[in-house]
């Protein structure tokens, strides 16, 4: 049986598969690490904790135990550009990892899917 072909590269015009050695290690930098984007210590004591303990169960589905804290309905993003606390629990609500993939893919698309 024929092996799958790989994935190009996600930067248009490059001829390289995925994971690019060129452009995988640009996106990183420019991305910068999570701490970076302001998801440290605090976001993990304060903002993530905080959600869970106010939304057990997934926010969606209302079938599986939360286990992700979400920014919603703004991004965090949007809250810091607004000069609000991207890390006050009451701006986020708790999903299960399954519903945070979908959410995340269809409000807040990346890559190829990004408009």
């Amino acid at each position: 049986m024929p092996s799958r072909q790989k994935p190009p590269c996600s930067r248009p015009g490059c001829e390289h598969s995925k994971p690019c050695p060129d452009h995988s290690k640009q996106t990183d930098r420019q991305r910068g690490s999570a701490a970076q984007r302001g998801y440290g210590q605090m976001h993990e004591q304060r903002f993530r904790r905080g959600v869970l303990d106010r939304h057990p169960v997934c926010r969606v589905c209302w079938a599986e135990p939360a286990t992700v804290a979400d920014h919603w309905p703004k991004s965090r993003r949007q809250l810091a550009a607004e000069g609000l606390d991207p890390n006050e629990p009451s701006y986020g609500r708790g999903l299960c990892a399954s519903c945070h993939g979908k959410e995340t893919a269809k409000n807040q698309p990346g890559g190829w899917n990004a408009g």
